[in-house]
């Protein structure tokens, strides 16, 4: 049990329709991670994330770009499981440290186009999608294109389904995770 009301369900104990996508999550990672046995408890909700997923993977961001979004959302959000997952997931995709590092404390990017993805999906976050036109001009300017800024949006809103489920669940960071573990700053 997480904070006492949540369940971390194995497949033996997780509701019907969640033990398919369990097995899933299970075939496609070798294990099952712990966030993923606690959205169980919603099989609507697992399968929402998870499907959300697998179209932002889909777009047009490249995969730095699409982690640049995802930890710009999970450090906003201080979701530290998402955090550590995702600094796993860009190094593996050979971030740069200085990137990552950058990422991780939220501070601006070496690179000045993906800093301008940062930037733009803050701005997502902070005006609830009603980006003022100055911050929408300098991520075109960037060279990003119209349908990245859609797809940023699509990148926040799968995300905030993750970091929301996993912070209201207690979800903790799984074992192999902790060589990337993060906590908010002060």
């Amino acid at each position: 049990m997480s904070r006492g009301v949540f369940t971390a369900h194995t497949p033996d104990t997780a509701p019907a329709a969640a033990r398919a996508t369990m097995a899933g999550v299970h075939r496609k990672l070798g294990h099952l991670p712990a966030a993923v046995a606690l959205m169980a408890e919603s099989p609507e909700l697992l399968k929402g994330f998870l499907t959300a997923n697998a179209v932002f993977e889909a777009t047009d961001l490249d995969p730095v770009a699409r982690e640049v979004v995802v930890l710009t959302v999970a450090t906003r959000n201080e979701c530290h499981l998402c955090v550590a997952m995702h600094t796993a997931t860009l190094t593996r995709h050979d971030g740069p440290p200085e990137l990552v590092a950058a990422l991780r404390a939220g501070t601006d990017l070496p690179d000045r186009r993906l800093d301008a993805l940062r930037r733009f999906t803050l701005a997502v976050l902070d005006h609830r999608g009603a980006v003022p036109d100055d911050e929408l001009h300098a991520f075109l300017a960037a060279g990003w294109l119209p349908r990245h800024a859609l797809d940023v949006v699509l990148g926040v809103g799968t995300y905030t389904i993750s970091t929301f489920a996993n912070r209201l669940t207690d979800a903790p960071l799984d074992p192999p995770l902790a060589a990337y573990a993060w906590e908010p700053a002060a």
